[in-house]
């Protein structure tokens, strides 16, 4: 299994409106960056607990269908962690979890692939796995293992309802911060995260703490990326919004996708404002969809080609 990217974090259903009805949905930030990742091209192996219930095997059968690993996931008798999701007029989403005593949250050093052993070539984790105890603590130490092999990419994905104590949040994101090399924050996390502050300079605050590459989304206005050789910022792509769900996740796919293909200190300058516009024409596409659809490669590739 050596050389295949690592994606851990939270599988959940998604209960999204239609109409009248919540429709279940597969979904959770790692789930749809490790289906981006596959749709990609990629060999990915999702690490998380799903479950046996009826919510479970129909996340466990979409990973599958998409191409994505679960060699190294745990099956667990547990439920399955459901997020009712609620969107506003422009499209965003916000999210109410139901969280304790789920399969998708049963993180323990008995069952974590052991990265010695397997040498995967990145890691990606986020949301909120990396703040729900017990298993953050968990993560953490096993993250920190997994940090001698391969580097980290880290997407917060500020859930604030989770975890209103904005100064506990804060430590959290930056304890993950430390031992990541590339973070990807919305414009919202920053906001959540640190109220009145400037964007560019929390990244560079990142750049301080040990990131080598910080990527702020920002919707229909584009994306930054900040690197200690500067601020490289591209234009969002127009597209009919249908939703924004896993338009973020499909970002942090492309940038683990170049980490992997280009190399970290690599992703600077013109080469990293060209993985930057890449992302913002693959968000446009998930964003042009209902629910978390990222695009497959051929699809991008034509997007890419008509720009």
């Amino acid at each position: 299994m050596s050389k295949e990217i690592w994606v851990c974090g939270e599988v959940l259903i998604d209960l999204i409106p239609r109409g009248e009805k919540k429709v279940a949905i597969v979904g959770g930030g790692p789930a749809n960056t490790a289906k981006a990742l596959s749709r990609l091209g990629h060999e990915v192996q999702f690490i998380d607990g799903i479950s046996t219930d009826a919510y479970g095997q129909s996340a466990r059968a979409e990973l599958v269908k998409d191409g994505v690993g679960l060699d190294l996931a745990l099956t667990s008798e547990l439920p399955t962690c459901t997020a009712t999701v609620s969107l506003s007029e422009d499209g965003s989403a916000s999210y109410e979890f139901l969280i304790n005593g789920t399969a998708t949250f049963a993180f323990d050093e008995s069952w974590l692939p052991d990265p010695e052993k397997y040498k995967p070539e990145i890691l990606q984790i986020g949301t909120l796995v990396t703040i729900i105890e017990p298993g953050a603590s968990v993560l953490y130490d096993w993250a920190i293992k997994v940090s001698e092999f391969a580097p980290i990419v880290f997407d917060p994905n500020i859930r604030p309802s989770v975890m209103p104590d904005l100064i506990k949040y804060r430590d959290e994101v930056e304890k993950w911060i430390k031992i990541s090399s590339v973070v990807k924050f919305s414009e919202d996390d920053i906001t959540a995260l640190y109220p009145g502050e400037d964007p560019i300079e929390i990244a560079k605050i990142c750049l301080e703490k040990g990131a080598l590459l910080v990527v702020i989304t920002r919707g229909a206005d584009g994306l930054v990326g900040v690197t200690a050789s500067g601020v490289v910022e591209v234009p969002g792509v127009k597209v009919a919004v249908v939703d924004t769900v896993g338009a973020g996740d499909t970002v942090g796919a492309i940038i683990v996708e170049a980490v992997k293909e280009i190399g970290i200190m690599n992703l600077n300058g013109s080469k990293l404002g060209e993985v930057l516009h890449r992302a913002a024409v693959a968000a446009a596409i998930t964003c042009s969809r209902a629910g978390a659809q990222p695009p497959r490669a051929f699809e991008l590739t034509e997007a890419l080609e008509r720009k």
